[in-house]
């Protein structure tokens, strides 16, 4: 099992020699300290967190201030529902997302995308080769890999790839304000991979698209899928300047 880093010395170690406000170097903490968190603790998340969870989250910016997002939460029995109604359904396959999925990664995103499987799989024992390992570990995701507690994100179908652009943000806040409360969380595209089972279960009118969810609650620290930590491209890689 590969050695946890710890939030606090991967923070030191980006920001060291930048001139940054403290603002920002607390932003950067934060940033540092999120991971997508893939092993929970049963104990729910009070009610009053999640809301302060929400209520930061839907700050970010919008297009026109359209505030596209309508976030379906779930607790307790609605959780369970869920979590065996995906379960079941992965078993039968037939994927049908509101929002098509990727047709494929090249390049380098393909190669992250590979880091990061063999990263997971090295952390939780799946060698190469062991199917019967990986289609495991890809249950977890339909399991929402044990959380209390799940976040359906939905978005007008009118409003097309900005409204699901808009949302993006909103997820990214979520997350880092979860983490600001001591709550984990994980992004999970795959659950939106049924979406009519969703729409139904949950009530969640056809005119809206579901674009993810995110399942949250307190990580279990001590679980090998949360021993690992994903990289970042470096500045040259992403910005391109002009003038």
């Amino acid at each position: 099992m590969r050695k946890r880093n710890s939030a606090a010395s991967l923070a030191v170690s980006r920001l060291k020699g930048l001139d940054m406000t403290p603002d920002l170097q607390s932003l950067n903490t934060l940033f540092d300290a999120r991971q997508s968190c893939r092993a929970f603790r049963p104990d729910p998340v009070p009610r009053a967190v999640i809301e302060d969870i929400l209520r930061t989250a839907q700050k970010v910016p919008s297009w026109c201030n359209a505030q596209p997002w309508k976030v379906t939460v779930c607790s307790g029995a609605a959780t369970e529902r869920v979590r065996a109604a995906l379960l079941k359904a992965a078993e039968g396959g037939g994927h049908t997302p509101d929002l098509p999925f990727p047709d494929g990664y090249s390049d380098e995103y393909q190669q992250r995308r590979r880091d990061c499987g063999w990263a997971l799989y090295e952390a939780v024992g799946v060698q190469k080769g062991d199917r019967a390992g990986s289609a495991r570990q890809m249950m977890e995701n339909y399991r929402l890999f044990g959380a209390p507690h799940c976040a359906i994100l939905s978005s007008p179908a009118e409003l097309g790839s900005y409204g699901a652009m808009d949302c993006g943000g909103f997820v990214a806040a979520f997350t880092l304000a979860a983490r600001a409360a001591g709550v984990a969380s994980i992004p999970q595209a795959a659950v939106a991979s049924f979406a009519p089972l969703l729409h139904e279960l949950l009530e969640i009118p056809d005119d809206r698209i579901i674009l993810c969810a995110i399942s949250f609650g307190y990580g279990d620290e001590d679980h090998p899928a949360n021993s690992f930590r994903t990289s970042r491209a470096a500045l040259e890689e992403f910005a391109d300047w002009r003038g």
